[in-house]
């Protein structure tokens, strides 16, 4: 059993364990300590019946925007513990707290254009979409897709453009906000 749980200072070193295991990007642990001291409701973690941390969410706000949004820095999910719905509880948890403490519009996350199964579960089970597509923004030089949830409504200017690029990258409409909210509710 997995149960799904805001994050704690203690939790932080199995965290950045985690991420070292699962991503090519990786972060020192002070960078993990600011964003726990500074959006504490936003860090998620799954740890399992043992007590070990097996994935989590790195999430911050973006308060100086034109409108306050959330960030996601980072999700990772234990290869032993992929396939479980894990990802998506995770990042449910967090897109809550977003939303209800801090008043977030939308969320925003980048991810690598080359990782279909993130970007299958971006688009297709959590309802982002593509806003952008940043050139060489990993260390590595691989393009990343700007990606985005609203909260709310999608404003106009923006819902056409996102709609044909998510379309374009992935060869799927956008699941529709109806079943978002049902796969929200599942998780």
């Amino acid at each position: 059993m997995v149960c799904i749980r805001p994050a704690t200072i203690d939790d932080l070193m199995q965290m950045q364990r985690c991420n070292l295991l699962c991503l090519p990007e990786n972060y020192q642990l002070k960078y993990y300590l600011y964003h726990i001291l500074s959006w504490p409701q936003l860090l998620q973690v799954a740890e399992d019946y043992d007590g070990k941390i097996v994935g989590y969410v790195l999430a911050k706000m973006e308060e100086e925007a034109a409108e306050a949004h959330g960030h996601i820095t980072s999700v990772a999910v234990a290869r032993t513990h992929r396939k479980l719905g894990l990802a998506t509880k995770l990042m449910s948890a967090t897109h809550k707290a977003m939303e209800e403490v801090f008043g977030a519009k939308y969320v925003s996350l980048h991810v690598r254009v080359t990782n279909k199964v993130a970007v299958h579960l971006y688009t297709q089970t959590l309802c982002y979409q593509i806003y952008d597509i940043e050139g060489k923004y990993y260390a590595d030089g691989e393009d990343a897709y700007e990606m985005r949830k609203y909260f709310g409504p999608v404003p106009p200017a923006l819902a056409k453009k996102a709609a044909a690029l998510t379309a374009a990258a992935t060869g799927k409409p956008v699941p529709s906000e109806g079943a978002a909210a049902k796969a929200e509710a599942k998780a």
